[in-house]
């Protein structure tokens, strides 16, 4: 089966998807994010990350009220707890220390697309590709996850880079030529060797096993194009999921 995709749409003005949006406890650019929040149709916060919308719509946070704010409640401040909960904004505690609050925060995501029947393409993660190592290893983990609990593309935008991951058994058409992609790309075998096979990369793949301690395709970068046509989709076969992650530019 083909999976079409264009990742960087979601930053697109107006964009072609609908999307849905989760704010990690990391900072928040100003510019992605209001690329983000005006178009999607439902917002969350995992704990801290309600401190950071808190503090990015400083004077105007009744125009930012997420949907809902789930977590442990060990990283959101009191006030800013108060402040959301006087908002009317749902608090939805979830204390299973299995799981991540971004994990957690997804799973209720995915329940309230179901249950409002919205129509949603992607639903987009800001945040989790930044600060600590264990934590963006843990963001990776989710995204093991969230395959099991959605058919729908969960993309993680922080910075320079976005990162998804690619379902197996599937050949992903990847359309890169939005004008915000940066230079560089990668494919990373996160869960175990991957047989893939690639189109439109400068160093393409093909029936090559991609594992740690042997080849894993990071610095790849796409394909020389005609700058007037502009980029080829990128194709990518994989029987394991396997992690792409792409630059993006600076928008501004």
């Amino acid at each position: 089966m083909d999976e079409e995709f264009t990742p960087l749409d979601c930053l697109l003005s107006p964009g072609t998807q609908k999307i849905c949006l989760v704010i990690l406890n990391q900072p928040l650019e100003p510019h992605v994010f209001h690329a983000l929040w005006g178009k999607a149709a439902i917002r969350a916060c995992a704990d801290g990350g309600a401190n950071h919308l808190y503090r990015l719509t400083d004077g105007q946070q009744e125009c930012f009220l997420p949907d809902y704010i789930s977590g442990d409640f060990d990283s959101i401040t009191s006030d800013v707890k108060t402040f959301y909960s006087e908002k009317k904004c749902r608090l939805i505690e979830t204390a299973d220390q299995d799981l991540t609050d971004f994990t957690k925060c997804l799973a209720i995501m995915v329940e309230e697309i179901k249950g409002r029947q919205v129509q949603v393409d992607t639903i987009v993660i800001l945040g989790g590709l930044a600060g600590r190592f264990d934590q963006i290893m843990a963001t990776v983990q989710t995204l093991f996850h969230a395959q099991k609990m959605t058919e729908l593309p969960v993309v993680v935008i922080q910075g320079s880079s976005l990162a998804c991951l690619l379902q197996e058994g599937r050949q992903h058409r990847l359309c890169v030529n939005t004008g915000l992609e940066g230079s560089w790309c990668s494919l990373v075998p996160v869960g175990g060797p991957c047989v893939t096979t690639t189109t439109g990369l400068k160093w393409n793949l093909d029936n090559t096993v991609l594992e740690f301690g042997k080849i894993v395709s990071t610095s790849n970068t796409f394909e020389d194009h005609d700058p007037q046509e502009g980029r080829k989709p990128v194709t990518i076969t994989t029987d394991r999921p396997l992690l792409w992650s792409m630059g993006i530019k600076k928008i501004n």
